[in-house]
């Protein structure tokens, strides 16, 4: 046999052993009953799966196929040796990992605990299924490239011969990407990972090849990067319904726990929004200070957005943001809008100006305090605490602009901060007045609100009259409107993670003349509410559930939301039942959403 048709054989039997199931066929009496199973090998460990009756035969010729063309292979590569990773030497033209690379490449996450989310990528990449790709995208950070490398982790052998990995640079074109994977399809492989294909300044062009070209043969593609806007708007032109979404930005508490073993809502908050897997240091790289914070918004959020508009500017993605990129000041401008929406969540707590009782609240508490009693909120200059913070978080006045962010160019803006999940609003509704309707943006990532509200805390240091006090009395202050901003924090995760859990009902804060519930949930369906107060403290009091016993108030929801089946106070503490009241821990509550 000549060496060219040994190779082509070669390429024949890879090719239909990829696709032949590998293992054995056993078979266990059950109460006189016989079942059969199928029995393979991942990774070193053995798995069984239920085998009905009527397809045991079919099973038992396809496995049986599998061995005799192993059997033939191996005859004929000792005619023609290859390489000890079983491919057919090439010079590919892109980063491309195969063989015993791929698995080591993976190895490093073999200790980490999967996402919920991985499951959704498992059952694309073993389901049956033709012509769709499978879109892995958002921030950085966000545990992308580790769910790839647990799903190659836990392939099987043979599957593992037949998949790849593909790491793009700027510098890579779509063209040679296509020769690569041109071959790749020639050698039988079946799975292949591309990570920031985005980076393809052609890829908005040419995205259709993946699921018409490859994908259809067979092919399980799996497209991944940080360019998240770049995907969507790729999704809704070249690979409209050609495409699996998952989308990695937001990562709620319950992840948190269950994947890097670390509990407390405090640390949620502080912490929260990036999976970098450092034990007691987790995250404490990005979030530690407001200049890491600030260079991971410019990074991983604004040159992002950026990077997707200048990519698809001949859609016209653009739109009012067109000037501000020609001047250069897109990603400043994106800077510094995510920069105002923590801001002014940050002096909506913490001042008068923003309608706020906090400050007052807070200034109350410090006057009465039984130890070390001061009115020094009473006493601090709040206007030039507010300029402190707007220097801290470097937004410029519009007079130290070269082009003026108008209210076009924000809102389109914040609709993109939508698409990426980083911000989502909540509604405030009002009663008896339902047509009064506000809406409070909650940003995602929590450990990146925190970071860039504590710097208003940072910037009280240099208030003249607050400079004055005391080490201890400074600490005292400090640490009550710490406290105060992880307890709205707290209110804006159990909102968000409750609405985006359920998305059959509507999840509202309820506010009244007098008072609030911090939220209700309405099932439609069932006309029946649930309301809840959200306190910070692992303590209770009478006066934290006051409003939840209020006839009036009572009155007035069921009216309108119907029959409340739920009387419940979210706290830090134990569990337990006072009275009519539920008392839920809130990890408990937020680990129990689906």
């Amino acid at each position: 046999m000549k060496s060219i048709d040994i190779r082509n054989r070669i390429i024949e039997l890879e090719q239909e052993i990829a696709q032949l199931p590998t293992g054995s066929i056993g078979k266990k009496t059950i109460n006189g009953k016989v079942y059969f199973y199928h029995r393979q090998s991942f990774s070193g460990k053995r798995k069984e799966e239920y085998v009905p009756t009527d397809e045991v035969e079919k099973l038992r010729q396809k496995i049986e196929r599998r061995k005799s063309l192993e059997a033939e292979l191996q005859r004929i590569k000792k005619l023609a040796p290859l390489p000890k990773n079983g491919s057919i030497r090439h010079n590919f033209i892109t980063n491309v990992q195969t063989g015993q690379s791929l698995y080591d490449y993976a190895s490093s996450v073999k200790n980490y605990k999967k996402r919920q989310c991985y499951d959704v990528l498992h059952d694309y990449i073993y389901r049956e299924s033709r012509d769709k790709v499978f879109i892995l995208y958002g921030l950085r950070r966000t545990g992308k490239t580790t769910l790839i490398r647990q799903i190659l982790l836990n392939m099987t052998d043979d599957d593992l011969k037949k998949a790849a990995f593909i790491q793009i640079t700027a510098a890579d074109t779509l063209a040679g990407l296509n020769k690569d994977m041109n071959y790749l399809k020639s050698q039988g492989y079946r799975y292949v990972f591309i990570d920031e294909v985005t980076l393809l300044d052609d890829f908005i062009e040419g995205a259709a090849l993946f699921s018409d070209i490859f994908a259809a043969c067979g092919m399980k593609i799996v497209l991944s990067g940080t360019d998240s806007l770049g995907f969507l708007f790729t999704e809704d032109e070249q690979l409209y319904d050609r495409g699996i979404m998952l989308h990695t930005t937001f990562i709620p508490y319950r992840e948190f726990e269950q994947v890097l073993g670390i509990r407390g809502i405090d640390e949620y908050i502080k912490y929260g929004g990036t999976m970098s897997l450092s034990g007691i240091n987790y995250n404490h790289s990005i979030f530690a200070d407001s200049k890491s914070t600030d260079e991971y918004v410019d990074t991983a959020i604004a040159k992002n957005i950026q990077h997707s508009l200048r990519c698809y500017q001949h859609e016209g993605h653009f739109r009012s943001l067109l000037k501000l990129y020609e001047q250069n000041e897109l990603t400043s401008a994106i800077n510094r809008v995510v920069e105002d929406i923590n801001h002014r969540f940050t002096l909506d707590v913490l001042t008068k100006d923003f309608k706020s009782n906090d400050l007052t609240l807070s200034a109350k508490n410090l006057r009465s305090d039984r130890h070390s009693p001061t009115d020094i909120l009473d006493r601090i200059d709040i206007k030039n605490v507010t300029h402190n913070l707007c220097k801290l978080l470097e937004i410029r006045n519009k007079n130290e602009q070269n082009v003026e962010i108008d209210d076009a160019c924000i809102a389109q803006i914040k609709e993109y901060l939508h698409l990426l999940d980083l911000i989502v609003d909540i509604d405030v509704i009002s009663l008896p007045d339902v047509t009064d309707v506000s809406k409070r943006t909650v940003v995602t990532q929590p450990g990146l609100r925190y970071a860039q509200a504590t710097a208003l805390i940072d910037s009280l240091l240099d208030d003249k009259t607050f400079a004055s006090l005391s080490l201890v009395e400074r600490s005292a202050v400090q640490d009550r409107m710490l406290s105060e901003i992880m307890g709205r924090m707290t209110e804006d995760i159990i909102l968000l993670e409750t609405k985006l859990a359920r998305r059959d009902m509507q999840v509202f804060k309820l506010q009244f003349a007098v008072g609030e519930f911090d939220m209700v949930v309405f099932d439609r369906a069932a006309l029946c509410c649930q309301i809840y107060e959200i306190k910070h403290s692992n303590v209770t009091n009478p006066a934290q559930y006051r409003h939840l016993k209020d006839a009036e108030k009572r009155r007035q929801t069921e009216h309108r939301y119907g029959h409340i089946t739920k009387n419940a106070v979210l706290y830090r503490g134990a569990t337990h039942m006072e009275g009519d009241i539920e008392y839920i821990n809130i990890e408990e509550y937020l680990c129990s959403l689906a």
